[in-house]
């Protein structure tokens, strides 16, 4: 006989971080929402604290919220500079920011300028 494992207290608030994060961001590029969200407003979303969400999720996958925050975003514009045709500064605006720091955010991880990541998978 096979008994459902019990999740726990951790691994659900990791889910709910996960879940609220991909609404939140699929809210943004739909134009539903107009600025991100810090850490403390997503916890506010979820009843806890910021501490307690950031110690939750390092604890339950390793690295710190803000990390996952950084990848699902730039999952998103390397999406939709692939699946769409807005410019670079219309991507970056829909993930709201400033065009010339979202080029330095992207370049930072991804080791090329949005642009280039373009051209490159063209």
């Amino acid at each position: 006989m096979n008994i459902p494992k019990k999740i726990t207290r951790n691994e659900e608030i990791t889910t709910e971080y996960f879940a609220f994060l991909d609404q939140h961001l699929a809210n943004l590029i739909a134009g539903n929402a107009i600025e991100m969200l810090e850490i403390n407003e997503i916890a506010a979303h979820l009843f806890i604290s910021a501490k307690h969400l950031s110690e939750t999720v390092q604890l339950t996958q390793g690295h710190h919220p803000c990390y996952f925050y950084d990848q699902r975003i730039l999952a998103e514009a390397k999406k939709m500079m692939l699946e769409t045709s807005l410019s670079i500064a219309e991507i970056a605006r829909k993930l709201t920011y400033d065009p010339s720091n979202f080029s330095k955010f992207f370049k930072k991880y991804v080791g090329m300028s949005p642009g280039q990541f373009r051209k490159n998978q063209k």
